[in-house]
């Protein structure tokens, strides 16, 4: 198209407004930090010190690490929204796409968004954004200043390279905050703890191959792995590779509560708990983006939180994928929908197996067959449960109740009582809850009727009259289920 034939006119975005707009785009904190690490990591740092100084409202939060840092033209390039085009061709392992991490990001927590970097052997920059100085003016102009510039460029000087973003003025956190009080004080700790959680969950792999080291308020962090990989109770379904090998899948079945102790169960239920984290984990250039979602393909439910399954994709298809800017959204290709549903199917099944077993003789070995005592069964289009009459349990108690009936129905009861398959009832209820049959249903109701007769027997023998011996028997599970049959008792 040739453009020289129209007129145009500027129409430059108003400063202030645009700023507030980005505040709004919807980062939680965690995604905030997360995001600024991402730039860290591309400038090559071995090490990430998030600090913060508790001070009420004045609380200043900071992210720095040993990078190549960057000159005075670096930095205020990378200070400018947009620094970098999304369409164009980028490293395999840059872990930006929009130039608007940086900022985006800060902005939605703080008003004060201060850089000090340094190249090695060269000076020491800085430059502030602050909005409210935006918001007077109305231009994109950054200022010359540091916050507390004693200290960070104290801080800096120790290093041969690298930079160190600060938040000043975090509204979105501790506004109305007073520093004397404490429970301003442990909220505010309590969204730290949520922070370090996950960026220990975010950056695992890089953690744990030692390609980083994040500390938190200078505590090393520990790589928290949502695959429990070092568990030998945990299952890995083969990995398959996806759109002409570019993207892999790979499933895993955590080990149930009783095959892991108490401590790794804990922990391993991650930052949001252990329905939460059930589904898909996206990974970008090993760089976690999507935690524990099952992409619209599934419901999350109890009986499949074990199921967890990875996916990496490279930076080349973030568009296919639609990566949103907070890099916390992800949508697969329609072509590929299906597949990712059909793998999760058989890691989804695998886990409901081994919650509903407890772990136990979910894969069993060539010739062993496991013997439930309660099975499932239909009866027209209704599912129950009954004991299984050639369980070698019920053979034996079957002998003992030629000699001591007595003792034999009572162990019988007891194996009923402490064997119900309450999970599995509890799965196919959630699954098929028009299809679970009620007491007798589409079956001989005679022993019904002849239980309700012997007990209205019982009961008017005792004194009791017709009524009140009827209004008893309606009370009792499962004649409840059965009125009609009161006609019967005259």
């Amino acid at each position: 198209m040739d453009y020289s034939h129209y007129k145009t006119a500027s129409a430059i975005p108003e400063a202030a407004s645009m700023i507030e707009t980005f505040r709004a785009i919807g980062y939680s904190i965690e995604a905030a930090v997360a995001d600024v690490i991402d730039n860290s990591i591309s400038a090559t740092a071995k090490n990430v010190y998030v600090n913060f100084e508790w001070k009420g409202v004045q609380t200043w939060l900071s992210i720095k690490d040993d990078g190549h840092g960057m000159n005075n033209d670096e930095l205020i390039q990378a200070m400018r929204p947009g620094s970098q085009n999304p369409l164009a061709d980028r490293s395999v392992s840059d872990l930006g796409r929009f130039g608007l991490g940086l900022k985006t990001a800060s902005f939605s927590q703080c008003r004060k968004l201060s850089v000090i970097s340094k190249r090695e052997n060269q000076e020491t920059v800085f430059w502030t954004w602050d909005l409210d100085f935006v918001n007077q003016t109305g231009k994109w102009d950054l200022i010359n200043y540091l916050p507390d510039s004693e200290k960070f460029e104290a801080e800096i000087s120790e290093l041969k390279s690298g930079t160190i973003v600060i938040w000043n003025d975090i509204d979105r956190v501790v506004k109305n905050f007073r520093s004397d009080d404490d429970r301003a004080l442990e909220k505010f700790l309590f969204i730290m703890e949520q922070v370090k959680k996950h960026l220990a969950m975010v950056f695992h792999r890089f953690i744990e191959t030692g390609k980083i080291k994040i500390y938190f308020q200078d505590r090393l962090v520990e790589a928290w792995n949502p695959f429990l990989t070092s568990e030998t109770a945990t299952q890995g379904f083969p990995a398959e590779p996806l759109h002409n090998g570019k993207v892999t899948i790979k499933g895993y079945v955590l080990p149930h509560k009783s095959k892991i102790t108490e401590e790794v169960f804990k922990n391993a239920e991650g930052p949001k708990g252990w329905n939460e984290q059930q589904g898909f984990y996206i990974y970008r250039n090993e760089r976690l983006l999507l935690a524990g979602d099952w992409l619209g393909m599934f419901r999350k439910e109890e009986h499949y939180k074990l199921a967890r399954i990875g996916i990496d994709l490279p930076n080349s298809l973030d568009a296919e994928w639609q990566i949103d800017i907070k890099k916390s959204v992800a949508r697969p290709p329609l072509v590929l929908r299906e597949q990712l549903k059909a793998y999760a199917g058989q890691v989804r099944n695998q886990a409901v197996a081994v919650y509903r077993h407890r772990g136990k003789n979910v894969r069993q070995l060539p010739g062993q067959k496991f013997v439930p005592l309660w099975v499932e069964h239909k009866r027209g289009d209704r599912w129950f449960y009954k004991i299984n009459r050639d369980h070698s349990v019920i053979e034996e108690i079957r002998k003992q109740a030629e000699t001591e009936p007595g003792r034999a129905i009572s162990l019988l009861l007891r194996f009923i009582e402490e064997t119900v398959p309450a999970k599995a009832i509890y799965i196919k209820e959630a699954e098929e809850p028009e299809a679970m049959g009620k007491p007798f249903e589409a079956t001989n109701q005679e022993p019904i009727r002849e239980a309700m007769s012997q007990i209205y027997v019982k009961l008017v023998n005792e004194g009791k009259s017709e009524e009140i011996a009827k209004a008893i028997i309606l009370n009792i599970e499962p004649f409840n289920h059965f009125p009609h049959f009161l006609e019967f008792l005259d």
